[in-house]
């Protein structure tokens, strides 16, 4: 009886379509990324052990640098409309006649730290270039003209009836009036609940923290 020969088939692979697959990867992620924008202004934070990420949605980050100068910034990447909200909010409250384009930059830009009055000059600046700018800090030491209280109150009423978290961040140097004009500021609209914002450090050696890391690590 005749013996049936099986054809050999090849046990190359042909890993073109595999290659493909890894570029579209690599396309997606490169395309979807989003990189933190440079600060306009550098903020040397204190030291802490807490790890918590900084939200990206539904809060405001006031910064006070080491001259005291006082920034704030909407943090509101699933509800990019609420950047309109509140530069609306402004514009008719302070009558500052912004302009169309100068309200849509007000989406792209990080951070404000200039008075009501130097607001619209501050938003007809390109967003690319708003970092060149020495900015003089939102006016919070004068009782009667703590404009961060405006910032505040327009900024909860876009949020009204959501919830809103209020992280301060200030400088290692910077000193005690400007984060007590901050908090007053807070205060004046009915926020006593802020988080501060500081740098990650490790738990010091000989702590009773430190002792209960190595116990939960055994």
């Amino acid at each position: 009886m005749p013996s049936v020969k099986i054809p050999k088939k090849s046990t190359d692979t042909d890993m073109t379509p595999f290659v493909d697959i890894a570029f579209l990867i690599l396309s997606f992620f490169i395309m979807a990324t989003k990189f933190k924008p440079p600060e306009p202004v550098e903020i040397t934070t204190p030291g802490s052990v807490l790890s918590q990420a900084l939200p990206e949605s539904n809060a405001v980050l006031i910064s006070i640098d080491s001259t005291n100068k006082v920034y704030y910034a909407l943090l509101s990447e699933k509800e990019p409309e609420k950047f309109d909200d509140v530069i609306n909010g402004v514009n008719s409250t302070q009558n500052l006649g912004l302009t169309p384009t100068e309200i849509r930059n007000f989406r792209k830009t990080y951070m404000v730290g200039v008075p009501f009055a130097g607001l619209k000059s501050f938003l007809n600046v390109d967003p690319n270039e708003q970092a060149k700018v020495d900015q003089p800090g939102i006016p919070v030491l004068d009782s009667t003209n703590n404009q961060l209280l405006w910032w505040i109150r327009l900024t909860k009423d876009a949020f009204k009836g959501q919830p809103l978290k209020f992280l301060i961040k200030g400088d290692g140097n910077s000193k005690y009036p400007a984060f007590e004009a901050v908090v007053d500021a807070l205060r004046k609209n009915e926020e006593f609940k802020y988080e501060l914002v500081t740098s990650l450090e490790d738990v010091p050696h000989g702590s009773e923290l430190k002792k209960v890391q190595r116990w939960q690590t055994k």
